[in-house]
């Protein structure tokens, strides 16, 4: 699990994503447990958290949770889904990752290569 943990960097805990969104624990832990998002279990405690990178201001970047949808139709767990993401891509428009051109808001190229891993 390091290798997400370090690959992703920054991550908030559920109480944080809750104060970044402006709601209470129990509907952010919610967004967590219906997969509206991607989490991962990371520090000393294994804490369930979320990259922090998924949040833009008070909301979730957009694009993210459809990105996410697509990921998941192509049959990948969510450690691979969080790996395909923040790994970096040269071949990406943007010098960065998937997650990078998501929050440049250039989804549409993310989703066409995140389609394209279920073939």
């Amino acid at each position: 699990m390091s290798s997400i943990e370090d690959l992703v960097g920054a991550w908030l805990s559920i109480p944080e994503l809750g104060d970044r969104l402006g709601l209470p624990q129990r509907q952010a832990r919610k967004l967590v447990e219906e997969g509206v998002v991607l989490s991962a279990r990371v520090g000393p405690n294994l804490a369930r958290c979320i990259p922090a990178d998924f949040v833009e201001d008070d909301h979730f970047l957009p694009g993210l949770e459809g990105t996410i949808t697509v990921l998941r139709d192509a049959h990948l767990s969510d450690d691979d889904a969080l790996l395909w993401l923040f790994t970096p891509d040269e071949t990406l428009p943007i010098v960065g990752s998937p997650i990078t051109m998501l929050q440049a808001h250039r989804k549409a190229e993310v989703r066409k290569r995140a389609a394209e891993l279920a073939f």
